[in-house]
């Protein structure tokens, strides 16, 4: 089994959750990549730059390919999935038996994102990003105040996450009390999709307090050893 980890915006390979979660995975044996979602240049990140970086890596492993994402990283990791099941469509081929990237585990997926807007911008703020095309966020990787462009947002758009079609199994983990990403949202994803079992956290966006039971339920879900911690 390959695992693949998509960090979140703003973000990197190098966060806790990341470097966390691929130790406990590495210890059971498992090969984990974290690509630097950044690259080549943060002001220019865009949605289907994400998903087509992360499409050249799946395209380099043998099957199995697990996606794990958090936040902005879950959101590309469903469009990946959802490329992988419109290409089979066409093909005709619809066994899963077929296909590279086999589970998601979606970690406080922004499944919105580019259709609910950016938190705390509101239009005004839309308005000013789309005429300046430079937005100022935190970049809490490098610590320091980074701008990105427009693009993101506008390509974002394109992406239709309740519109998706995958049927891979999917594990979705979700804050309760998470004040980026609704929570109400991910439940209406999550029901009808008997594919998807979604896990309801007492937790915020970083599921830091929930890092244990997150392990635990994907011990279960990739069928781990249960006795590594």
């Amino acid at each position: 089994m390959h695992v693949i980890y998509l960090h979140g915006f703003a973000s990197s390979p190098d966060s806790s959750k990341a470097r966390g979660l691929g130790e406990r995975l590495t210890r059971c044996g498992v090969s984990v990549r974290c690509p630097d979602l950044n690259e080549p240049d943060f002001a220019t990140l865009t949605v289907s730059r994400m998903v087509e970086q992360v499409e050249r890596l799946v395209a380099t492993l043998p099957v199995p390919v697990v996606l794990v994402g958090s936040s902005l990283g879950a959101f590309v990791a469903l469009h990946v999935a959802q490329r992988q099941a419109a290409r089979g469509d066409r093909s005709g081929h619809h066994d899963t038996g077929r296909l590279t990237v086999t589970r998601l585990v979606l970690l406080a997926p922004a499944l919105d994102f580019g259709r609910r807007g950016m938190t705390g911008l509101g239009p005004d703020g839309l308005e000013r990003w789309r005429v300046t095309n430079r937005l100022e966020v935190e970049h809490y990787a490098e610590g320091r105040r980074r701008h990105v462009h427009y693009d993101l947002y506008a390509d974002a758009q394109r992406y239709d996450s309740f519109a998706t079609t995958t049927t891979l199994p999917t594990l979705i983990l979700q804050g309760r009390r998470d004040l980026v990403v609704d929570p109400a949202m991910v439940e209406r994803f999550a029901a009808g999709r008997t594919h998807a079992r979604l896990v309801l956290l007492d937790d915020d966006h970083q599921l830091t307090a929930s890092l244990d039971r997150v392990w635990r339920e994907m011990v279960d879900f990739l069928d781990l050893p249960s006795a590594t911690d």
